[in-house]
């Protein structure tokens, strides 16, 4: 049978969800639990591989196995066996075409800034601070820039493995309540640091230093090298994959859009 999971994790307390030898995963302890309750080892795919630091409310996954347990046994058991920051939210059976990557039509990440002289302390890498005053109109004016299909070869990592640069942003929000910003974005795919870089780029507006066209220049040139540095993980958040109806997926619970 073959199984689809929603997971919710604290990225802060592992090294992406890719298993590293030696270093703690999301991928491999959630593979360690998933195997317990089967009684054999079984492989974990993801809809998304996260970085270190970089946390989830919506991480989709799926595993294949021919162990009989139902959906419900397969949710608890897991967690039972999970380490604290680390939670399985749902498992769902699927068909054989489900893939939690490649059966994807989107995915949304939401962006955390606490926009305040102090630091934080409970919620320290749990969100991204910054100290500086940021204008988040100007920077909502600047994020228009990046909406529909474009080469975001501009905000794309050195180390990024993706043989295409083209991606279409179906949706770019930023809002401010009090001292917190938030920057939500979906699109069919991202490339490796897309958000983040994205958002480093749109902090330069957001201070002042740079003005809303001047993201678009950036976008065209399709130069690393031209936009903002890469904004700390912290504060990011994998939010929700979507998928097609036939599927019949449980909704994702939406904890990170309390914020």
């Amino acid at each position: 049978m073959k199984f689809a999971l929603c997971i919710e994790y604290d990225g802060s307390k592992f090294f992406g969800w890719q298993i590293q030898k030696g270093s703690p995963t999301v991928q491999g302890e959630v593979e360690r639990a998933i195997s317990s309750v089967a009684d054999e080892k079984v492989a974990v795919n993801c809809a998304g591989r996260t970085d270190t630091g970089v946390h989830a409310c919506g991480q989709i996954a799926h595993f294949q196995t021919n162990r009989q347990r139902s959906a419900y046994s397969w949710m608890m058991g897991a967690n039972t066996a999970l380490p604290e920051g680390i939670s399985v939210l749902w498992a769902h059976p699927v068909n054989e075409s489900f893939h939690a990557r490649f059966s994807a039509q989107s995915r949304s990440y939401r962006y955390v800034i606490l926009n305040r002289k102090v630091r934080p302390a409970y919620l320290a890498r749990r969100v991204s601070w910054f100290h500086q005053s940021l204008n988040e109109a100007a920077m909502s004016e600047a994020s228009d820039h990046l909406l529909g299909k474009h080469d975001f070869s501009a905000f794309r990592s050195s180390h990024c493995s993706s043989k295409e640069p083209v991606k279409t942003v179906e949706h770019i929000a930023i809002q401010r309540k009090g001292d917190w910003i938030w920057l939500d974005i979906r699109a069919d795919g991202f490339l490796h640091h897309m958000v983040r870089n994205i958002v480093g780029t749109l902090l330069l507006v957001g201070r002042g230093e740079r003005d809303a066209k001047w993201v678009r220049e950036v976008l065209l040139a399709k130069d690393r090298t031209n936009a903002g540095v890469t904004a700390s993980a912290d504060g990011l958040y994998l939010v929700k994959v979507k998928y097609p109806r036939k599927y019949s997926l449980p909704k994702t619970p939406e904890a990170c859009r309390y914020w």
